[in-house]
């Protein structure tokens, strides 16, 4: 489905379901390079289950009209923006990776139009190897290839994907090289500059649900444990097989960690 923000066209997909106002909403925001479709083992069950499920292609990105946003700040200001446009009042919202910093400066910048917080595989801050960003910025294929090998755990290399017939690598490979037009690197550098985790993770009074992989090694486990350590009342958990890639490589245990996660605040409130 596509949707005018700030005059270009922006693409979400809600699984195949129209969005009722009456029902709570989850916005899912992907990582550095990628689309909506790596949430797609994860949105359908909500979608079915109660929910409003928005997960976003980012300017730039899959076939949300660019360029790409420079910076974490004004991804988490579109997020806003997108969800005003939807006429939605408040949303849950789910980050991977780059979409962690996103939430991050979404939670403290728009905290009125926040109920629930998920993080997997984040952290305060991204400080990219010099090399890897290099490569990006000049759209060489080799940093898709580096980006593959470094984000996936063991079970990401030796296969097991979710969907029979699809391997992580392959497919991972094929869906950054699809925006490997400028795009990654300038995802890269937002995360290189960013500055504000520390501030906006403290600043966070929502109920925030962590998940870190404990081979992790775009954003290891301590410092996903640092992040959860500096939002109050976070709940953490680390899943003991995963790499960076968790929505992906442990997809069915971290879609049952959110679906516990919201179930819980979903009775409570």
């Amino acid at each position: 489905m596509k949707i005018k923000i700030n005059d270009k066209d922006a693409y979400y997909t809600s699984s195949g379901r129209e969005i009722d106002k009456k029902q709570p909403t989850i916005v899912f925001v992907h990582g550095s390079g990628l689309t909506h479709v790596t949430w797609v083992l994860q949105t359908r069950y909500f979608a079915f289950h109660g929910y409003n499920t928005i997960a976003v292609d980012l300017p730039g990105h899959g076939d949300s009209e660019g360029p790409a946003l420079k910076t974490i700040e004004e991804m988490a200001d579109w997020i806003a923006d997108l969800i005003t446009s939807l006429g939605i009042e408040k949303t849950s919202y789910v980050g991977h990776s780059q979409g962690c910093l996103v939430g991050l400066e979404f939670a403290q910048r728009h905290p009125d139009k926040l109920e629930l917080l998920a993080l997997i595989n984040g952290s305060m801050s991204m400080k990219m190897n010099t090399e890897l960003l290099d490569l990006a910025l000049n759209k060489d294929q080799k940093a898709v290839d580096l980006m593959m090998d470094w984000v996936h755990g063991p079970l990401g290399h030796k296969g097991g994907h979710p969907v029979p017939g699809l391997s992580h690598l392959g497919m991972g490979g094929q869906l950054v090289s699809s925006n490997n037009n400028g795009t990654l690197g300038t995802d890269f550098n937002a995360c290189d500059i960013y500055t504000n985790g520390l501030k906006a993770a403290e600043s966070i009074k929502h109920p925030t649900l962590c998940i870190v992989g404990k081979h992790d090694k775009m954003t290891p486990k301590k410092v996903g444990l640092e992040l959860a350590s500096k939002i109050k009342d976070s709940k953490t958990i680390v899943l003991e097989e995963s790499g960076h890639m968790a929505i992906l490589e442990t997809a069915s245990e971290t879609k049952n960690l959110l679906k516990n996660f919201f179930r819980e605040h979903r009775s409570a409130s």
